[in-house]
């Protein structure tokens, strides 16, 4: 591991182009850079800052560092004392050496190894890390039990998946053997996808006698990322760890444990001829969020003026407590024949009638909520909910 100043080889290369991301300037030659993921690195300081505010100390692996944008910002915003940053591509030695020498030499080390490799290095070393980072591209299963060897007690494992074909329900037999479980399609599927990576996660912690408890989950439209902090005790019960059952008939959810497998049924409304929900999992069925972490982080975010961060930890905290599903606005619509509802009207009907509601995180127009789909409906056909133009 190497850190320092870039070599006479890589000075006299033409200067790239350079590219802004919080307080980090970087330039990407061949590497890969999603811009849209911007989101996902802010909660990721965010929590390492929290981090470091709570223990005095944060230590970061970012396994899989691409352009090195990652420990930039987790030295620069969150005030990491070391970062290790990890890139599998050694061609990518030059961009990243030139990038990460804006950084005091003392707050990181390069290497270029399979990130596996690195995950077992830091077992045997007993060199555990505050925050692990895995920024992979398709699932991240090959990865989440070895990046637990490589992650402190207390720390955190930060998880992403691009393979939303399995998780969405389209490859069920791809889903079997990445997670596990089988994933049906369904509407909320964005939602699915997060839940089978944390119960994926809670069950390989289990096997080994700990446990996970998710910091935070976040769907940006192509990318599922789960941030989980590692327990001293499995968090995989009966109750956390289940099923979701659908109707594609009448378009209800219901969450289904163990014991009830070979009972599932939906209670189609009156008049309807009953059928059969399919069911996904298992996945996760506790919180995606934790509330205390989302507070500190969303107070955080607002003092260092950071206004979308901040308005979406208060829509994950709205959301945490409601059941492992959502409706979409389009559902409703298609299922009432009406318009699309108008989101925040019907959510205010919805709380007026004393049921729960709140905007789901990972889908800006739908509703998640204890009530029925029925009863959306319904409420939704009582009033000219139009959606604004």
């Amino acid at each position: 591991m190497t850190p320092g100043s870039p070599s006479p080889a890589q000075v006299d290369q033409p200067e790239l182009a350079l590219h802004r991301e919080g307080q980090a300037t970087f330039a990407l030659g061949s590497a890969f850079y999603r811009p849209k993921s911007a989101i996902a690195r802010d909660l990721a300081v965010l929590a390492a800052a929290v981090y470091r505010q709570r223990h005095g100390h944060l230590r970061v692996l970012d396994a899989m560092t691409g352009c090195g944008v990652r420990p930039l910002r987790y030295v620069l915003e969150a005030q990491a004392d070391w970062v290790w940053a990890n890139e599998g591509n050694p061609d990518l030695a030059p961009v990243l050496s030139q990038n990460l020498a804006r950084l005091p030499a003392q707050t990181y080390g390069l290497t270029h190894q399979d990130a596996n490799q690195v995950f077992f290095t830091c077992y045997q070393q007993r060199d555990f890390y505050d925050i692990v980072d895995i920024d992979n591209f398709g699932s991240p299963a090959p990865y989440v039990s070895n990046g637990l060897w490589a992650t402190k007690l207390g720390g955190m494992l930060y998880l992403t998946s691009t393979d939303g074909r399995t998780t969405s329900g389209h490859d069920p037999e791809r889903s079997l053997k990445v997670y596990g479980a089988w994933a049906r399609s369904h509407p909320a599927v964005h939602e699915q996808g997060l839940r089978l990576m944390i119960g994926h996660a809670a069950q390989t912690a289990a096997a080994r006698g700990l446990g996970i408890e998710p910091v935070f989950s976040l769907f940006t439209g192509q990318v599922h990322r789960v941030m989980v902090r590692l327990v001293s005790k499995p968090t995989l019960t009966a109750a956390t760890y289940g099923f979701v059952a659908y109707c594609h008939h009448c378009g209800h959810f219901q969450p289904v444990g163990w014991r009830h497998l070979g009972r599932v049924s939906c209670l189609c409304p009156s008049g309807e001829p009953p059928a059969a929900p399919v069911v996904s999992g298992p996945m996760w069925l506790g919180p995606l969020h934790d509330g205390a972490t989302l507070a500190a982080m969303q107070t955080l975010a607002e003092s260092w003026g950071w206004p979308k961060p901040a308005q979406l930890l208060t829509t994950m905290a709205q959301e945490n407590d409601l059941p492992p599903y959502y409706y979409p606005l389009g559902e409703i619509g298609r299922r009432g024949q009406i318009d699309i509802p108008n989101r925040d009207w019907l959510i205010a009907a919805l709380q007026a009638q004393g049921y729960r509601a709140a905007i789901p995180s990972m889908d800006w127009q739908g509703v998640k909520t204890d009530a029925t789909l029925t009863a959306c409906v319904a409420i939704a056909q009582q009033f000219p909910f139009l959606q604004p133009d």
